[in-house]
């Protein structure tokens, strides 16, 4: 007896035995056999498909006339469809009749349906997304507690923004600047109002409450401001930062000075910062002095006793 007709012997007893090994469901033979032919099956395909979305990407990165946007939407569709024909191939090949399991896969089925909704619902809601280009990677939204809900949160007055990294299935990675990674669902996105700061322009408006004293030259130290505002290299010179009265308070005439930026994923807290160091310089070599809250106190019962500031 040659080699090749002992293995092919030793082959086919094992995958007798393999198939003597399982129960019965019914009509249908659940056997070792068929459960390991089905996870060979199941592993090929998914494998030829990943090779084949590897080479898609490939290409399409190298085609420069489609923008990210058109990119991952050509992407996340060919994979459903992918996948969706290898499903119906891998069935095909092990010759599964559904028929056998028409009640079962109904009422699984229908289990699936109710236990993936929101995920279906999220995949849906990234494929629109795409499609109408609101949200793109790259851009700048509004992000954190209640942003991602429809609100607008602030740290300290500043917005928490971040920049949009990635559209997946489920949800939209966004980075913020302090290196968090937000994953708000992409259902959200659809449904709740989200502040794009890129959707028609990356230019964003800093406003900063400046408060001078009422006995210094106002108009001296409003083009102090603004001289301030136009020396740093982030902001804008068109449209030129202006500086305006809000209001006459108790101790000082409320300024705020605004100005333009370009860049709002480097930080906005950052900028107002260096803004606000360049005015206190500015303030000092002038004798400016910056107005701080106090109250002046008078005894009761003696009229000759001195003011007490505090």
């Amino acid at each position: 007896m040659s080699v090749g007709a002992g293995l092919r012997e030793g082959a086919e007893g094992v995958i007798a035995t393999m198939r003597a090994i399982g129960i019965d469901v019914g009509s249908y033979r659940l056997s070792l056999y068929s459960l390991f032919t089905t996870l060979i099956v199941a592993l090929l395909l998914y494998i030829a498909v990943r090779l084949a979305m590897r080479s898609i990407k490939w290409l399409l990165r190298r085609n420069r006339q489609i923008d990210d946007a058109q990119r991952l939407l050509t992407e996340k569709l060919i994979a459903i469809a992918l996948f969706t024909l290898a499903l119906l191939f891998g069935i095909d090949l092990l010759g599964i009749d559904l028929t056998t399991l028409a009640v079962f896969s109904g009422a699984a089925g229908l289990a699936i349906g109710f236990g993936l909704q929101k995920t279906v619902g999220n995949l849906i809601a990234g494929i629109i997304l795409l499609m109408d280009r609101s949200i793109q990677p790259g851009d700048v939204i509004v992000v954190g507690d209640g942003s991602d809900m429809g609100g607008s949160p602030t740290i300290n007055g500043i917005p928490n923004v971040g920049r949009v990294a990635k559209i997946g299935v489920r949800a939209v990675s966004v980075v913020t600047r302090d290196g968090k990674k937000h994953l708000i669902p992409n259902e959200l996105l659809m449904t709740q109002p989200v502040e794009n700061w890129s959707y028609s322009s990356r230019d964003v408006r800093v406003r900063m409450r400046v408060p001078v004293p009422y006995e210094c030259d106002l108009r001296a130290a409003q083009a102090m401001m603004v001289a301030t505002a136009k020396a740093n290299p982030r902001i804008l010179a068109e449209p030129e930062p202006v500086v305006w009265i809000t209001s006459f308070g108790e101790r000082a005439v409320e300024h705020e000075l605004r100005y333009w930026i370009s860049d709002p994923e480097a930080g906005l807290g950052n900028i107002q910062g260096e803004v606000f160091l360049g005015i206190w310089d500015r303030f000092q070599e002038a004798g400016i002095r910056i107005p701080y809250p106090r109250a002046d106190v008078r005894l009761a019962g003696d009229e000759e006793a001195p003011d007490i500031e505090q």
